[in-house]
């Protein structure tokens, strides 16, 4: 197995894209701390996932979230392998959209959610790594929006900006870290069935769409599974060489037109 004796903390691992990770760790050897934002997801995910994972309730955007979540992985496990920021999402409904159109509370709330607790949770892990004088690897969740935009029907600036940031974000600081053993990379998926994308993957025209602009295996939107195998290589000793790379899992999307 890939992570057999792997301590991973995953941020946003309760629900969608992180809990699906999650599964991924563990079958694949790992033990799993979760974090996530109510005490209900955080309750479904211990039940769901069983004995190698333990859940921690707490917003990423706060400054103790991700630091606390890495002790719970060292006092409960024994160690501290790696850490996989999922958290984030769409700031539409706080004012989100067009650039002409942008509030500046969408901005902000879209930053916070983004760009402060993907900060936050790198920060966290890196100061880790370094006081226990070990490599460790770190993957970031972007989204092709930072850099292949779509338009017609994804004209969420604020969000595109965030996630475009995460890019540079992560390079440098690779870059930075890269003597210490600690690398840090990006993937990068399209449009995949979660929460936050129910209002595209409720659509039919927008459905309609993504089979032409996701195009691979038939024309779908993207699973939280499509994802699994890229986080499990970034989070294993496979990717030892590997840093301040962007991996895209898009079906297509960064490569093909769409047709309306």
């Amino acid at each position: 197995m890939w992570l057999t004796n792997k301590k991973i903390v995953i941020i946003g691992g309760t629900t969608g894209l992180g809990l699906s990770a999650a599964k991924s760790f563990i079958d694949n050897g790992a033990k799993v701390v979760v974090v996530g934002r109510n005490s209900e997801s955080c309750e479904k995910a211990v039940q769901e996932l069983g004995e190698n994972v333990r859940a921690f309730q707490g917003d990423a955007s706060h400054e103790d979230t991700s630091r606390d979540a890495i002790e719970l992985c060292v006092s409960e496990f024994g160690d501290f392998d790696g850490l996989y920021h999922v958290a984030g999402g769409s700031g539409r409904r706080m004012g989100d959209g067009p650039l002409h159109d942008i509030t500046l509370e969408g901005w902000n709330f879209t930053f916070e959610l983004n760009l402060t607790s993907m900060f936050l949770s790198n920060q966290a892990a890196v100061r880790k790594f370094l006081a226990m004088k070990k490599a460790g690897t770190i993957l970031n969740m972007g989204s092709v929006l930072g850099y292949s935009p779509s338009p017609k029907y994804f004209t969420t600036h604020a969000y595109a900006t965030t996630k475009a940031a995460i890019i540079g974000f992560t390079k440098s600081t690779a870059a930075y870290y890269a003597p210490h053993n600690i690398r840090i990379n990006v993937i990068a998926p399209a449009l995949v069935e979660t929460p936050m994308s129910q209002r595209a993957s409720e659509d039919e025209i927008i459905m309609n769409f993504i089979e032409t602009k996701q195009p691979l295996d038939g024309g779908r939107n993207g699973k939280p599974s499509d994802l699994d195998g890229g986080a499990v290589y970034f989070m294993s000793d496979y990717s030892k060489f590997t840093t301040g790379q962007v991996l895209s899992v898009d079906g297509g999307w960064s490569h093909t037109e769409g047709q309306y």
